[in-house]
């Protein structure tokens, strides 16, 4: 027998059915009969005993009903986790290399935007100062303003308003606004009106973001300190406010996408930064995040505006799931090669505006690794939510180092900047019959633009090659002609 405790019962394993207990009905002989009673009795109690029988019969019928129904409400609802399986998400990685533009540049690839609405056009900035503008699906349609800053640009923004417009901010410590039609411009801002009076006093604009609600443009400088420019009135309206520690570059700033007031910055001091816009004061951030060394970038996820996501010189990406939770440390950090000594723009790791996870983001590399005894610099993908590498996108045929990328907003299509040349890389499923068969011929075709004069500095390197001056020539001219062969049979 069971040992019983009090307050509950030790039941066998096994699993009982339910027991309907019901009244026993008389049968032939009565437990109320008696041999000795009268024959009157004998008779009372027959009809005693008939009208229990028929009660107990029909209390027996209620009571199955009742327990019927009992057992229908308390019936439990058994779900089967087996048929149940966590949805994850699928990325679409353009890895295939579409077309490109050899030297489109004559100075290194500094920075990459999509235009808003026209589909096909990418602009890109340069080390020299110059602006690009390449319909990639026309491939022959590119335009260079040579004359829109006098050095590096570092950042470039639509006007949301008037997408003929673009706003860029650069190393001459000037913001533009740019006509793309003529490629006439004018100063929103200029921090240096006296010319170069030395490196002690020249100020250089590298972070910029637009706040869309208020139209205004948030750009910062390399000693430590933010403006506001109002694009409508094309005027500074405040600034210089100190956000970083005074003298060091603030090299990034980024406007959350659903609460444009608040936004991010990240500077030299190996910090990246919450403010809000509506108090602004020295030390009045919101939050600091602490890295390693310089951060080179800092976004919020880009539908959320929930997430962060940093890229540091200390070789590491870190994530912070929620802006709302503990912001000491990051949910995640990931390692990663993009540190560098110089002559290359930062690499910085970017999320996919498409991905509806907020989990996809892309990043240059910086070592090259051995690929059928080729050394590339692949292009990565990763998934933020785990650390782990989705995709690596390279060609044989590019050598250099591509710490410039751009996804598109839109389409599945990532940009890359390379040296001075610029590539469209889309999926290889998602290709046209007429360019898979091109492909398979390995007619890929390339545009180039007139070699210009590099008007190079003493000391000073261009190009991202792991190789000497020679072997750079060499292998550029074996690209142009290969690829301007291929046009010239297709």
């Amino acid at each position: 027998m069971p040992k019983l405790e009090r307050g509950k019962a030790s039941l066998p394993s096994s699993s009982f059915s339910p027991v309907v207990v019901q009244m026993e009905t008389d049968s032939e002989e009565s437990p109320f009969s008696s041999s000795s009673s009268s024959e009157g009795e004998e008779e009372e109690v027959g009809r005693v005993s008939d009208d229990e029988d028929e009660r107990n019969d029909e209390e027996a019928v209620e009571g199955e009903e009742e327990d019927r129904a009992k057992k229908r409400r308390k019936a439990p609802i058994t779900i089967s986790l087996k048929k149940v399986c966590k949805i994850k998400p699928t990325f679409v990685i353009p890895d295939h290399l579409d077309c490109g533009i050899i030297r489109f540049h004559s100075r290194r690839v500094t920075c990459l935007e999509f235009h808003p609405t026209r589909t096909h056009v990418l602009l890109s900035g340069d080390k020299k100062g110059q602006l690009g503008i390449w319909d990639y699906g026309k491939l022959h349609e590119k335009t260079v303003y040579g004359s829109i800053h006098s050095c590096i640009v570092n950042n470039m923004k639509f006007n949301l308003e008037n997408d003929g417009v673009l706003y860029t901010s650069s190393s001459d410590g000037t913001v533009r606004c740019t006509d793309l039609e003529t490629g006439t411009s004018f100063f929103l801002l200029d921090l240096n009106p006296e010319g170069w009076n030395g490196p002690a006093t020249w100020r250089m604009l590298y972070g910029m973001d637009i706040n869309v609600e208020k139209g205004l443009l948030l750009v910062a400088d390399n000693f430590g300190y933010l403006y506001l420019v109002d694009g409508r009135l094309k005027t500074r309206i405040a600034g210089p406010i100190l956000i970083h520690k005074k003298g060091s570059k603030v090299v990034g700033l980024h406007c959350n996408p659903v609460q444009p007031d608040l936004f991010l910055s990240c500077g030299n001091d190996h910090f990246a930064r919450i403010w809000d816009a509506r108090r602004l004061e020295a030390e009045s951030s919101l939050a600091s995040l602490a890295h390693g060394r310089v951060v080179n970038s800092a976004y919020f996820s880009p539908l959320t505006g929930n997430k962060i996501l940093t890229t540091s010189q200390d070789n590491r990406i870190r994530v912070w799931d929620s802006i709302f939770g503990n912001l000491e440390s990051p949910s995640r950090e990931i390692v990663h090669s993009h540190d560098f000594n110089r002559h290359l723009t930062p690499f910085r790791a970017e999320w996919d505006p498409k991905d509806p996870s907020e989990s996809l983001a892309v990043i240059g590399r910086y070592i090259s690794e051995n690929y059928e005894g080729v050394a590339l610099h692949p292009i990565d993908f990763i998934d933020m939510s785990t650390g782990k590498l989705v995709a690596e996108v390279m060609n044989t045929d590019i050598t250099t180092i591509s710490p410039v990328t751009k996804l598109h907003p839109r389409d599945d299509v990532l940009a890359s900047g390379s040296s001075r040349s610029l590539f469209i890389w889309k999926p290889k499923g998602g290709k046209s019959p007429e360019q898979q068969l091109l492909e398979g011929k390995s007619k890929k075709i390339f545009g180039r633009v007139e070699k210009k004069s590099s008007g190079k500095l003493d000391g000073e390197s261009d190009d991202d090659f792991d190789f000497s001056s020679k072997e750079k020539k060499l292998r550029a001219k074996n690209l142009e002609g290969k690829y301007l062969s291929g046009q010239k049979k297709g």
